[in-house]
């Protein structure tokens, strides 16, 4: 379900380099010491994160947030849990893939096509979550709010206060 929607895997620092780069989209990151570079999207339980962008900045800007946050800045919350798990940038890096699925509008339009397609980047992302849970019964690993700790909440508070 929803595999022809999403890129091949691009590892991490090709990530603009994906068709689509500069619409709306659904992106999921997957973490593998296998090679998936160019390999067909398929669910896979290395999935750790599933997200989505139908901002102004489109996905090269968060896409930008998240690999920011990974690197020890801020501007990503899902990515703010990776980091906890994740801490060295370079080890990380040389695992992390993304796939991506665009859905093409204007988003700094307000023309109801424009609109309702934005929605839908919202909703297929839900949906996204939802086949994720029936496939493999659980949240992607960085998803699960319950199970996943922030960096920025655990280590980076503990070292603000010393």
């Amino acid at each position: 379900m929803y595999e022809e929607q999403f890129s091949d895997w691009k590892k991490w620092d090709k990530k603009n380099d994906a068709d689509g780069i500069k619409y709306p989209e659904i992106y999921i990151c997957i973490i593998s010491s296998e090679d998936c570079s160019e390999k067909k999207f398929s669910w896979l339980e290395q999935i750790v994160y599933i997200g989505m962008t139908n901002s102004i900045a489109r996905l090269k800007g968060r896409l930008k947030q998240f690999d920011n946050t990974i690197v020890w800045k801020t501007g990503h919350g899902g990515a703010d849990w990776v980091r906890y798990k994740h801490q060295n940038y370079n080890k990380l890096v040389e695992n992390l893939y993304v796939a991506v699925a665009p859905l093409q509008c204007n988003v700094k339009s307000n023309q109801p096509k424009d609109l309702r397609i934005m929605g839908e980047v919202c909703k297929f992302e839900y949906d996204c979550f939802a086949h994720f849970v029936e496939k493999f019964d659980k949240l992607t690993k960085f998803n699960n709010k319950k199970k996943s700790k922030k960096y920025s909440l655990e280590i980076g508070r503990k070292t603000a206060n010393n």
